[in-house]
Parts: C-alpha cells; sequence; structure tokens
C-alpha cells in the first residue's frame, strides 16, 4: 500500500536502488529542526510582525518492493528494519497517536506492535498518491491538428518556392516586398506555432493534500507562503482596489501562520499607507465572515456586486442578518477610503503629517528612508472572533538619488530579501495591485504541485492563467487573451512549461535565489563549487582537484548558479567544510552574492524556511531596514543572477527564461474556479499603451545578452521551450512587414498593378489549398482548446490592429534606446472601476500618437476600394477580375481594423467620427476624379484605338 499507483504506464513515482533512500527524503524530528514556528511580538504598532517559520518537510519515504498485505511477518521486519535505521539516523520514533512531521506520514507513523484497520489503511494509502496529474488531450483532438500543421508547412513551402519563382515583371519592387513579408510571416508562424504541438491540461487532489499535510485536529504541515502585492501611484491604481486584493488573502483558505501578506509601496504614498491601515481594521470582520458563510470570491467590492442568487447552497438562519450588516460594514469602510482619496488629490505646502505630528518619511518620493510597518501578526492582529489573521506588513524601499531603483523588478526584489528576513517562507505568490483571490483554495492548488514529492523539487513556480473583470461582452480588443492563456501556454506545459506572465504567479523561493534544480543523476559529486558551470558531469576523483582550479579562471555558461542547494546542504554537514577557514570563505562567497546580510544569507539556505528560533524582532526589524536600502544591491548578483532580472520593462518574462535556462520545469494550473481576477484597460488608447509596454520590454530583450537566440546553450533549455522565447522576443518586428503588407492592397488597387501573376490551375490549387489549411488550423485549435471562434477572431483582429500601431512604436524606442541611450518612461496603467455605468470607460476617445498608422491605414485602403470599384465600372467586363484579387487583400486589412473604426466611432465619440467619415468621404471623391481625369496615362480602347493607332 505504499507504492504509488502506475497510471497509463507512466510509473510517477520516485525511483531508486534497492536499498538506496535519498537523505532528504527521510522524516525528521520537530526538535531538530531548528526553526521556530512564530516569533513574539509586542503590540501591532511594532515596526515588525512575528516570524512565521515552517516545519521541515521531508518528501516521503517509499521502500521498494513492498508488500500490499498488512499485518504479516515481511511488513513488520521491514517497519522494525526501518525504525532501526531511523535510530541510528537520530530520528524520533512516535506511536500511533503522534505524528511526526514527515511529509505524507511516511512509514514511521506505522507502529509495527499496533493492530492497523482497513479505514487507517485505506487513508494511508490514499495519502501517497500523487498530488496532481498530467491529463494529456484526446489523441482524437490532437492528432488530426497535428497533422494539419504539418500539411500547412508543406503547402506553405510549396506556396514560397512558387512565389519566389514567379516574379511579377512590371510590378518587380511590389513583388519584392510582398515576397519579403511573407517569408518573414512563415518564420513567425512557425516559431509560434510548434511550441504547441504538446499541449496538455493537469488535475489537483485538494483532498489528497489535505489528507498528507493538513489533517483535522492535527497541526497543518503545508509549506507557508509570503504574498507580495505591488503598488505605485494610488491616483491611477486606486487604493480601494488594492484593499479588495489584501482583503482577499487575508482571508484565503490556508493555515493563518502559513501566509504573510507584504505590500510594495513603490510610490511611498501615505493615502497607500493609511489605507493599508483602515483595510487591516476592517480585515478583523472580514475574515471570521467569509470563512464562517464560506463565500466566493473574498473580495468584498466583486463579492457584493455579483448578479447571482447570493441565497443559494446557503442554510444556516443568521446569513441573511449578517450578510446585510457586512455590507454595511463594507460600504462604511468604502466611504472612510474615498475620504482618504479625495484629502490626498491636493498635497499640504508642508507635506503630509502623521497622526503624531511628524511628517510623512516619503514626502518626497525620490528620496526617502526605507519603511516597514506591521498591521497584523500573530500576537498582534486577532479578528472579532479572536482568531488569529495572516499577517499584513507595509514595505517601502528606500530611495536615493544617483541609484538605480530598476521599478518594480527592483520593488520585488527588496520584497524578496523583507520576507526572507522576516518570515522566510519557501514559497511566494505575487499579485498586481488590481489582481484579487478569486478562488480561495488557490494555494492549495499551487501546493498540489510544490509540494509534490516527486515533482515539486523539479518545479521553479506555477503560473496561473489571467482573468479579467469588467470587460464588455464582446472583448473588442482582446483583453481575455484567451488565446495566449488557453491555448500557448497549454503548449508550453507540456514541453518545459509556461512564461511567467507577471502575475498570479507561485514561486519556489529556491529558484529565485539562482540554485539549479537537483540534479537526477544518481552519482552526483558531492562538493561545494563556487563558480557558473554548464550542466554537472560525472568526474573520477583523480582529476577534481584539476578541474576546480580549472574553474575558478575559465570563463563559464551564467545559465547554471554558483551554488547547487544539494552540495550546500552536504557541504553545510562537513563535506565541504574541512576546517574553519574554508566556513569563512564560503561565507564571504555568500554574501559576494546574495549581500552584506548574515541573516538574509542564512536564510537562503534553509530550504523549508523559517527564521532562527533565537531571533527578536527587533533584530530581524533592524536587518528587514538594512536589506531594503537602496545600496544593498551594490557589487552583488541581485537582477543579473538572482531574483527579478534587470534589464528590460518586462521583467517577468526574463525572469522565467532564466530559471528555464538552468533547468528549471514551471507548471500552469488552471483550476476549474479561476484563481485570481484582475482589471483590465478596455479603452483603446489605453490597451495600445499596456500592449506598447509588453512589446518594448520584448525589444529590449532582444538586443541584450540575454536574447534567447543565443543565450543560455549551455543550460537546460528544451529546444522548443526556446522556440517559445525567441518567438517572445520577436513578434513586435512583425510590424514594419506587417504595416508594409497591409498598404500593398492600396498601392495595388491605385496603381492597378499587383503582386502576383497570372496563375495557372495548379497554382490557384495550391493557393486554395493554403487558405483551406490556415482555417483547418484556426477550427481544430479552437476545438482542443475549447476557445470560442469569436474569441479566436478577435484576437486575430487586434493582432493586426496591436501590430500596424503599439509594435511599431516599440521597435522604434527600442531601437532608440539600444543606439542612442534614449530611454522611455514606463507609464502605469490605469485601474480605476467602472462607476459611471456600464462599459462607460469602452467608449472613452483619448487621441495618442499610436493610433495615426492604423488610422492611415485604413483610409488608404477604403480610398484604393473606392478607385478599383470606380475604375472598373469605367472600364468594363474584362477589368473585374484582376480587381477581385487587390479588392480581396484590401478587405482583409479593412475587417481586421474594422474594432479600431468602430472604437473611433463609439456612441460618445462624435467628434472624430465626423473627422473619419469627411476624410473617407473626401478621400472617395478625390480618388474618383483621379479615375476621371487619369492625370498620368491616357487609356483608349475598342475601335478608337485602330482610329488613334496608341495605345497608353
Amino acid at each position: 500500500m505504499l507504492g504509488w499507483q502506475h497510471e497509463q504506464g507512466e510509473d510517477i513515482g520516485p525511483k531508486y536502488d534497492s536499498g538506496e533512500i535519498p537523505q532528504n527524503h527521510m522524516p525528521l524530528p520537530a526538535h531538530k529542526q531548528g526553526l521556530s514556528g512564530e516569533l513574539p511580538m509586542q503590540s501591532p504598532d511594532h515596526m515588525m510582525s512575528s516570524g512565521g517559520g515552517k516545519h521541515v518537510h521531508p518528501l516521503p519515504f517509499r521502500s521498494p518492493n513492498t508488500s500490499r498485505e498488512f499485518g504479516n511477518v515481511a511488513w513488520k521486519e521491514r517497519v522494525d528494519g526501518w525504525k532501526m535505521k531511523q535510530d541510528k539516523n537520530g530520528v524520533a520514533m512516535t506511536n500511533g497517536t503522534s505524528h511526526p512531521p514527515s511529509e505524507g506520514r511516511g512509514v514511521g507513523d506505522i507502529d509495527a506492535s499496533t493492530d492497523y484497520n482497513m479505514d487507517d489503511a485505506l487513508l494511508n494509502d490514499e495519502a501517497r498518491q500523487p498530488l496532481s496529474r498530467k491529463v494529456p488531450i484526446s489523441s482524437s483532438k490532437i492528432n488530426p491538428y497535428r497533422m494539419v500543421i504539418v500539411l500547412r508547412l508543406v503547402i506553405l513551402c510549396v506556396f514560397l518556392h512558387y512565389r519566389i519563382t514567379n516574379p511579377v515583371r512590371n510590378a518587380y519592387a511590389l513583388w519584392l516586398l510582398s515576397v519579403i513579408c511573407e517569408i518573414w510571416f512563415a518564420i513567425s508562424w512557425i516559431l509560434d506555432q510548434f511550441p504547441k504541438w504538446f499541449p496538455v491540461n493537469r488535475e489537483t487532489y485538494l483532498d489528497r493534500l489535505s489528507i498528507r499535510y493538513d489533517r483535522e485536529g492535527e497541526p497543518s504541515e503545508l509549506a507557508a507562503v509570503d504574498i507580495f502585492v505591488s503598488t505605485v501611484d494610488p491616483l491611477k491604481e486606486p487604493p480601494l482596489v488594492t484593499a479588495n486584493t489584501v482583503l482577499s488573502i487575508l482571508a484565503v483558505d490556508y493555515p493563518v501562520d502559513k501566509v504573510s501578506c507584504y505590500v510594495s509601496d513603490d510610490g511611498a504614498a501615505m493615502l497607500t499607507f493609511e489605507a493599508l491601515s483602515e483595510t487591516s481594521e476592517f480585515g478583523r470582520k472580514w475574515v471570521p465572515f467569509c470563512k464562517k458563510y464560506s463565500i466566493e470570491p473574498r473580495a468584498p467590492e466583486w463579492y457584493f456586486s455579483q448578479k447571482i442568487d447570493y441565497l443559494k447552497d446557503k442554510v444556516q438562519p443568521s446569513f441573511v442578518k449578517d450578510r446585510r450588516a457586512m455590507k454595511r460594514e463594507y460600504e462604511e469602510f468604502k466611504i472612510r477610503i474615498n475620504g482618504l482619496v479625495a484629502k490626498a488629490q491636493k498635497v499640504p505646502d508642508e507635506g503630509w503629517i502623521m497622526q503624531d505630528g511628524t511628517p510623512w518619511p516619503g514626502n518626497n518620493t525620490r528620496d526617502h528612508p526605507g519603511m516597514i510597518q506591521v498591521f497584523l501578526g500573530h500576537s498582534g492582529g486577532l479578528d472579532t472572533e479572536g482568531n488569529e489573521l495572516p499577517r499584513l506588513v507595509y514595505v517601502s524601499r528606500e530611495k536615493r538619488p544617483g541609484f538605480q531603483h530598476h521599478k518594480k523588478a527592483g520593488a520585488m526584489n527588496a520584497l524578496v530579501r523583507v520576507s526572507a528576513v522576516l518570515t522566510n517562507g519557501p514559497f511566494m505568490l505575487n499579485l498586481d495591485c488590481d489582481h484579487y483571490i478569486n478562488n480561495s483554495k488557490a494555494l492549495r492548488e499551487a501546493m498540489c504541485f510544490l509540494m509534490d514529492p516527486n515533482l515539486g523539487r523539479q518545479v521553479c513556480y506555477v503560473q496561473f492563467p489571467q482573468r479579467f473583470d469588467g470587460i464588455d461582452k464582446n472583448d473588442r480588443y482582446a483583453n481575455r487573451n484567451t488565446v495566449f492563456f488557453d491555448i500557448n501556454l497549454r503548449g508550453l506545459d507540456g514541453i518545459q512549461g509556461p512564461v511567467y506572465v507577471g502575475t498570479g504567479c507561485v514561486f519556489n523561493r529556491t529558484a529565485l535565489y539562482g540554485y539549479e534544480p537537483p540534479i537526477k543523476n544518481k552519482n552526483k559529486l558531492k562538493t561545494f563549487s563556487f563558480c557558473c558551470g554548464g550542466s554537472r558531469k560525472k568526474k573520477s576523483k583523480s582529476s577534481k582537484k584539476n578541474s576546480d582550479k580549472k574553474r575558478s579562471n575559465k570563463h563559464m555558461d551564467n545559465t547554471v548558479p554558483i551554488f547547487n542547494l544539494e552540495d550546500i546542504e552536504e557541504g553545510v554537514e562537513g563535506v565541504g567544510f574541512d576546517d574553519e577557514k574554508s566556513l569563512l570563505m564560503s561565507q564571504m562567497s555568500l554574501e559576494k552574492r546574495f549581500g552584506q546580510s548574515a541573516v538574509f544569507v542564512a536564510s537562503t539556505l534553509m530550504e523549508h524556511g523559517g527564521v532562527p528560533q533565537s531571533a527578536t524582532h527587533e533584530s530581524l526589524l533592524k536587518e528587514a531596514i538594512h536589506v531594503i536600502s537602496c545600496g544593498y544591491e551594490d557589487r552583488t548578483e541581485w537582477g543579473t543572477e538572482i531574483g527579478w532580472i534587470y534589464g528590460s520593462v518586462t521583467e517577468d518574462i526574463l525572469t522565467g527564461f532564466k530559471m528555464h535556462a538552468r533547468g528549471w520545469k514551471s507548471i500552469y494550473c488552471m483550476p476549474e474556479r479561476p484563481a485570481f481576477k484582475g482589471s483590465a484597460p478596455i479603452n483603446l488608447s489605453d490597451r495600445l499603451n499596456q500592449v506598447l509596454r509588453w512589446a518594448l520590454g520584448s525589444v529590449e530583450i532582444l538586443f541584450s545578452r540575454h536574447c534567447p537566440i543565443w543565450y543560455g546553450y549551455g543550460g537546460r533549455l528544451k529546444f522548443l521551450e526556446r522556440f517559445a522565447y525567441i518567438n517572445t522576443t520577436i513578434y513586435p518586428l512583425t510590424s514594419v512587414p506587417l504595416l508594409l503588407y497591409c498598404t500593398l492592397p492600396a498601392i495595388c488597387l491605385l496603381t492597378g498593378k499587383f503582386i502576383i501573376p497570372q496563375i495557372s490551375n495548379v497554382a490557384s490549387i495550391w493557393f486554395i489549398s493554403l487558405f483551406i489549411s490556415i482555417f483547418a488550423t484556426g477550427i481544430l485549435e479552437m476545438r482542443w482548446s475549447g476557445v470560442g471562434i469569436d474569441e479566436w477572431w478577435r484576437n486575430e483582429q487586434f493582432w493586426v490592429i496591436g501590430g500596424v500601431s503599439a509594435h511599431l512604436f516599440a521597435v522604434f524606442q527600442g531601437l532608440l534606446k539600444v543606439l542612442a541611450g534614449i530611454d522611455t518612461n514606463f507609464t502605469v496603467t490605469s485601474k480605476a472601476s467602472d462607476e459611471d455605468g456600464d462599459f462607460t470607460e469602452l467608449y472613452m476617445f483619448k487621441w495618442t500618437t499610436l493610433l495615426i498608422p492604423p488610422t492611415s491605414l485604413l483610409i488608404v485602403n477604403l480610398v484604393g476600394v473606392v478607385a478599383g470599384i470606380s475604375y472598373a465600372i469605367n472600364s468594363g467586363y474584362q477589368s473585374w477580375g484582376p480587381l477581385f484579387g487587390k479588392l480581396f487583400f484590401a478587405f482583409w486589412v479593412i475587417v481586421h481594423l474594422y474594432p479600431f473604426l468602430k472604437g473611433l466611432m463609439g456612441r460618445q465619440n462624435r467628434t472624430p467620427m465626423i473627422v473619419v467619415v469627411w476624410s473617407i468621404l473626401l478621400a472617395s471623391i478625390f480618388s474618383l476624379l483621379w479615375v476621371r481625369i487619369d492625370p498620368f496615362t491616357t487609356r483608349v480602347t475598342g475601335p478608337d484605338v485602330q482610329k488613334c493607332g496608341i495605345n497608353c
């Protein structure tokens, strides 16, 4: 019963040689952990909360060839032998009623002298099942999809061969330009398509997680999680939105002593500080209400705004009364927050003053000290029913002139260090301030992967899809990004894992520290390496010393970290440190890598988290202030090899890429109820500015040393995963050929030329086959992914709109930054809620230079269509045949730009609507006159040819 199940012919349990039991799979005693579950705190006014360490969670022991019969002699002999082994290793055994803190409650929980009943046997067997399962896509859905991809690739090659070998002599420049664009589109399609070759689904088993780590009546053994919420400008990111995110975190369905919430205020705004204080007070009432009635979602703004029957499945008589009272409390809370926002609109001349009469330290947002304030904690934060609440910590890192602060990436790295000093949870969840927890069991969903004994040690992060509220039903500008989240990332999950998308991601802290994943080779080198190297290989003892000397001088690949975590653990036990001098050298190397903080460096070696038992909150506070100082990262590897990586405004892509290059895997988790929900900019201008920032970050990575085209070949990045990262960085470049290709139809219609020569019947078959394969690929993709045709089509339309606007500007801005050093400012996307009416913001018109290219394309193609039809009417029947091909391409451009045109002509956009209509009307009149006057040529047909003797 101790064996893992074999599902679909795949052994998903750990594989060991006979008699080989890894040391890190042994259950460890609670009294020898050296970690504290709690640090005392005298009052909530202290600048530091209690540190919540986590018990060590060794992975479960699996005995090879274990008998499936209980109570027999062989079984008892195995158990007794195992107990003797543990006694030799200093591991205390317990009786059947007390369980040591071991993962899955391994064999040590079984007292051989106690009779087992069948219920306990079945329960223990269930606890040893895998916590998650990979579910492949049905072969009836995925195999036709793959066949069509291969067929489309063949047809595409034939099509390009025909296009290259059949130039258009009278329009050679247009033909050459179109062929270059088509070749680039083909390359872009290959990079985008083939990472979708192995899409998978995943299932999680929350009941097994609870049986293994969170049994009722026993101390929870779930891992501690530090949750990061980042905000900058409270006027663009309303405090009420941030408050709802924090409240959903405080009410999450997870042991309260295992949750710590850190709010990063990178704008040092007193408004954010006061709003967080109000939030902590309201949370004392909101959290018990959520847990008592198991409501979803646990963000009050969205819970009370649901248009559903809130009495469904509710049986407690007190629910209606309590809900009404809580709704009134929340409305009063909103009034207080609105009052703070109104007061913050006008800054006093003398700056903000705190309640004790002292000036607010963050009055100068570019020159202020680091600030930490604990609002809730173990000994200082109880709800109205006397129960403990999760920790809530306000953090604003130090900022001084002359230092590079690295925007959001620098703020996240500051949170990593502060949380390591104060609580040191082994896992971290990062959320944008507008992304609340929509599924209270989201953390448990992630733990099904990260705490799985067979899978978890290889996982660097678990990424959840982004879902959004407040988007119109038609999703005019593809704000939901359904194709990316439901197709592309599921395809990557079958290779090496999805890319990191910036929010809704649970990290393994070890992976963020630059460590490489555990090596699967059985005969590993037990050395303490201090240099960057490629994949580790077996070496003989005789060559070990020479290889170590070479490492110190040889330039190695940076994709592999300096330290291997397992080597460090073995070294600490004595293998790598034979004397005090070598131990001092290792400490100096760690401080050079992680910074001058002995407390933080010590925390990096605690794989299972926790803080030292002897630490006091005063000393931890002093160290936390130190690690968020603006000069702490100088001459360290923060931002280059450790934490969030600097060098791009899309630090998320770069950070995930570095982890995958080291060999880590990531997981894509899509629970039935979305884990997180956020707000999206539904206005066209704001949406394009958001896309511009993403594309600019990709261009910055493309022209950096971390470009996936040439970086990381010494690591363990899989080939198709590299394809996906290359596509992520070069997709903005497609804007240049896309803009040219969208201009060609208008030029052809106005000049009477075409990019394709007169084709034969055989060539027409290949053209038709190409279009059929394109449509078939899309249909089969929608079939296996479940994405609707309307969502797929909106994505196609916005690909053109964003490609000829935001992506184009990103390319030029990126080139200016790389070549001329001209940097662009990061603009925070507005996250204001829609309080004036349903989708009022959707119809607001905000002119921006990003709208110039698509507007020009739209007008030029409409003019071309009118000109082409007018010429065909004047020229007779024979000119209609060539016209259809030109009109097809022109209408393709117009149809894809239709949402953009609809945005310009919204119900509140009367002025731009009039401008666009008059522009099109005047352009049409001009094109008609162009055809009538024909200033460049005189077209003579029929009998006039013989009469005049000319044919121009």
